[in-house]
C-alpha cells in the first residue's frame, strides 16, 4: 500500500495547526454592539443646519432697510 507523501502531509499538518490557531481566536471576538441611534438625529441636524444657512442667506438677500425708500439706484443695499 503507497503511503501519503511527506510533502503533502506536511501541507496537511502546517494547515491543521493554523486553523487550531486562528479558529479561537476567530471565535473569541465579541458582537458588535448595538447601534444607539437609527441616524435620525443626524438627519435632524444636518436639516437644522440647513435651515439656519437658509435664514442668514435670506438676511443678506434682503436687508431690513430694503422697504424703506432712499435715493440710490437700488432699493437693496447688501453688505452696507
Amino acid at each position: 500500500m503507497a503511503g501519503i507523501p511527506r510533502a503533502s502531509f506536511g501541507l496537511v499538518v502546517v494547515m491543521v495547526l493554523g486553523l487550531a490557531i486562528l479558529m479561537p481566536a476567530v471565535q473569541a471576538q465579541a458582537p458588535a454592539p448595538a447601534p444607539t441611534s437609527d441616524g435620525t438625529s443626524i438627519d435632524q441636524g444636518i436639516a437644522y443646519l440647513l435651515m439656519l444657512v437658509a435664514l442668514v442667506l435670506t438676511y443678506l438677500i434682503h436687508p431690513l432697510d430694503a422697504s424703506s425708500s432712499s435715493s440710490s439706484s437700488s432699493p437693496y443695499k447688501l453688505f452696507f
